[in-house]
């Protein structure tokens, strides 16, 4: 659903910023009455923590709500900056509350801790003839000086809602904190999921590879429907809503390490579009400034070192925010990179982040990603890439100086500090399926047709596209899948990488080993 002229020209809307837009946007929406959308509505869309299919309207900020009847809903888990002794746990109310809390503990019925919580509320401002003004109530607590290795009980509550009382103990969930040396664990990945059975299907397969954590590759929720950036792209935040609901059961045990997408700039919120983000979401503060970007962030678990990034600082497809941190991501970067891997105990470092670096699919290569952080991939030995965009799942061979350094079947072994990098595309989570080039026909396990080299593009600076054959295009699934590292430690460190499809079913494999 698109929203109704706001009054700027499309051809001049293409050519402004996210912080241009939201200024007129702001200016001109705070004077106009609104009204509720069909879409807003159905399906309990602004009930929140309501089983029923029936909607019913969110309370109003001047709504007296008793905190006895507003239940939580919509828990999801970060690590902090360090994931052996830092969790942040993030959840929704549908009204207003008073004293918000966790309580922990390391039994379930032994809450015995109890940290105080923090709100941030949410005003998004209504349409005439598309939706009411709605306000969502996201809730953060911090949790530091954990143990390592330690599986915690906690539940969360307020004022009139305890979980450690008989009525709500079924509410209490666990998370477990990164072991203090190395081992062998599994992390999961994939982007692009929003609201759908599909997504929901692509949870429950998550959750049987029992991960110690998930990256989600940007475009999280698609509540922003075109995600052009532009303030005509048509949004309804009760998409959040639903959103968290649906991931609860998964995100509420197993940390859920977002960045940001296209379909993640939300201009209602503030001049970059990242206001929703900074609200819903508490994310590690480890070295960049998470009211510039939030998506930007850093962490080690185990032997693998992470680093998310926002690629819309540097997208040529997408520019309503190239260059808005004015180079400071990337200087960051390369710091950071440095850091990872000189670090003690580091093995592997892999790099998300949403658009595509090697893709054939849809929206093919952008080259902004490539002409600012190729470099630094190459120059700091980067293992492995994930990204999301292209909703398909695609891997190329290892790269090395934009050309196959060494051919990756499925089931070989790759060395970056010998052949290159493989970038995987992992865009199945959940939103309706992409395809490939007319012509270029799917490849994968059990399914593989050879192919020399495939006709595509990549998007330059000036939003034209550049045409390029590629021969790197190793491995393509048209459907939705979830990736599945398995990180090995000791004498012989590996990663495990497989893409696994909804039904289970084996798309791909291949292993990362340095010094092999």
């Amino acid at each position: 659903m698109d929203l109704p002229d706001i009054g700027i020209p499309p051809q001049l809307a293409r050519r402004m910023s996210m912080a241009e837009q939201y200024e007129y946007a702001r200016t001109k929406l705070t004077r106009r009455r609104a009204l509720v959308t069909a879409g807003a509505v159905a399906g309990g869309l602004l009930t929140g923590c309501s089983g029923s299919d029936t909607a019913t309207p969110k309370p109003s900020a001047t709504t007296k709500v008793p905190g006895s009847a507003v239940t939580p809903f919509g828990r999801h888990l970060a690590f902090g900056a360090d994931p052996r002794t830092q969790m942040r746990i993030s959840w929704q109310v549908p009204a207003a509350v008073k004293k918000p809390y966790i309580r922990i503990g390391s039994r379930p019925d032994e809450l015995g801790r109890k940290v105080e919580a923090e709100i941030r509320e949410l005003h998004t401002p209504g349409v005439e003839g598309v939706r009411l003004a709605l306000e969502q109530h996201y809730v953060h607590a911090a949790l530091d000086g954990l143990l390592p290795g330690t599986t915690y009980y906690y539940g969360v509550g307020h004022d009139g809602f305890d979980p450690a009382s008989a009525p709500h103990r079924s509410t209490v969930s666990s998370f477990r904190t990164a072991p203090a040396t190395p081992g062998s664990f599994v992390f999961t990945a994939f982007g692009d999921q929003g609201v759908s059975d599909a997504a929901e299907a692509g949870d429950q397969l998550l959750l049987r590879q029992d991960p110690a954590f998930h990256l989600h590759a940007g475009d999280i929720c698609y509540a922003n429907v075109k995600g052009r950036g532009e303030t005509s792209d048509g949004y309804d935040p009760g998409f959040w809503d639903l959103f968290m609901k649906q991931n609860e059961p998964v995100a509420k045990t197993v940390p859920w390490m977002v960045t940001t997408g296209n379909h993640d700039m939300e201009a209602w919120y503030s001049p970059d579009g990242y206001g929703g983000q900074l609200a819903r979401f508490s994310l590690p503060e480890s070295g960049f400034d998470p009211r510039t970007a939030p998506g930007v962030y850093s962490f080690v678990y185990g032997n693998v070192g992470f680093v998310a990034l926002d690629a819309n600082d540097v997208s040529y497809e997408i520019p309503a925010n190239l260059g808005h941190t004015e180079g400071r991501q990337t200087k960051w970067l390369d710091g950071r990179l440095r850091e990872l891997r000189a670090a003690a105990g580091v093995d592997f470092v892999v790099v998300f982040f949403h658009h595509c670096t090697y893709s054939t699919s849809s929206h093919a290569s952008d080259g902004g990603v490539r002409a600012e952080w190729l470099p630094l991939f190459a120059e700091h030995q980067v293992d492995l890439v994930i990204n999301g965009h292209n909703h398909v799942y695609e891997r190329t061979d290892a790269i090395k100086n934009g050309e196959v350094g060494r051919p990756v079947p499925i089931g070989a072994s790759t060395d970056p500090s010998r052949d290159g990098i493989v970038y995987v595309t992992a865009g199945g989570g959940g939103k309706d399926l992409y395809g490939f080039p007319a012509g270029v026909e799917e490849s994968y396990e059990g399914r593989v047709k050879d192919r020399e080299s495939v006709d595509t593009f990549q998007w330059t600076k000036s939003r034209s596209v550049k045409q390029e054959t590629v021969e790197w295009s190793r491995v393509r699934y048209r459907g939705f899948s979830v990736l599945k590292v398995e990180a090995e430690s000791g004498a012989r460190p590996r990663l495990k990488v497989s893409a696994l499809a909804h039904d289970g079913k084996r798309v791909d494999h291949f292993e990362v080993r340095r010094g092999a």
